[in-house]
């Protein structure tokens, strides 16, 4: 397909039933970021998360606000105009592509997830600049050979990729798993490219008493990693300044989100 024929917005792959009756990661981390796109038992589950561990919810928008940072930076600094965003999420504000498209208008995106309610909001939300696309894939990060094999359709993977995992390796139960998708994925992309990720650490007791309580309610765990396990991710990468802090540390803008970050790790990094 030529560029001329490609269109501004596609959306490929086949939804899963719909599950209303269990949490889901990404329906909860919308009602964190005072979305609208959760059931009552997404509500309850987060609301459960948050008597344990309040601190969550700043972590959810600090996070959110991060990301933002993240994607100028690569493509203001960095000159990105290509975006893979695996585990993107239910469609709120500031997603990547309205941040990167901003910043250049002719920026391509990727996003990815498996969940169905974020496939349902995609084909209605998603949205381009006439000179950029905008792109999601129904597909499991759990398959990240089928990730690069989709996104080598319809991004130039000769060309720096800016990837994004914004906290979904944590749903891959084994370290040295997740440790793999990520080296795939980065070794599929050229030099130049940079990962920006966020994750959720084990250092705050209470957050991991929640997750673990989450857990119990039929949802998808969500494993909280060491500090030394998240920095891992970033190996053999070049680190970009201040390297693996908490998201409201990473080059902030403006006043501090409310409340303390306790459990948050984020970074951006270039691979040479």
């Amino acid at each position: 397909m030529t560029d001329s024929e490609t269109p501004r917005v596609r959306v490929s792959g086949q939804p899963d039933e719909l599950d209303t009756t269990v949490p889901h990661a990404a329906r909860v981390w919308n009602y964190w970021l005072d979305g609208k796109d959760y059931y009552t038992v997404d509500r309850q589950a987060g609301d459960e998360f948050l008597s344990v561990f309040p601190g969550m919810k700043a972590a959810a928008q600090a996070s959110r606000g991060c990301l933002g940072r993240m994607v100028r930076h690569m493509v203001t600094e960095g000159g990105v105009r290509q975006f893979l965003d695996v585990g993107t999420g239910l469609p709120t504000a500031e997603n990547t592509h309205d941040i990167a498209q901003r910043a250049d208008p002719s920026c391509r995106i990727v996003y990815v997830d498996n969940d169905p309610l974020v496939l349902a909001h995609a084909r209605a939300l998603l949205t381009s600049t006439p000179e950029g696309a905008t792109w999601y894939v129904h597909a499991d990060i759990r398959e990240p050979g089928t990730i690069v094999d989709v996104a080598g359709d319809m991004l130039d993977l000769t060309r720096p990729v800016g990837l994004m995992l914004f906290g979904i390796l944590g749903l891959i139960p084994e370290y040295e798993r997740a440790r793999s998708v990520v080296d795939t994925l980065v070794d599929a992309l050229p030099s130049g490219s940079y990962l920006a990720l966020f994750d959720v650490d084990d250092t705050d007791a209470a957050a991991v008493d929640a997750a673990s309580r989450y857990a119990e309610s039929g949802a998808i765990p969500y494993n909280h990693r060491s500090p030394e396990q998240i920095a891992g991710y970033f190996s053999g990468l070049e680190l970009v300044e201040p390297g693996v802090v908490r998201c409201g540390q990473w080059r902030p803008e403006g006043p501090a989100p409310a409340g303390p970050e306790t459990t948050t790790r984020a970074g951006l990094a270039r691979k040479p």
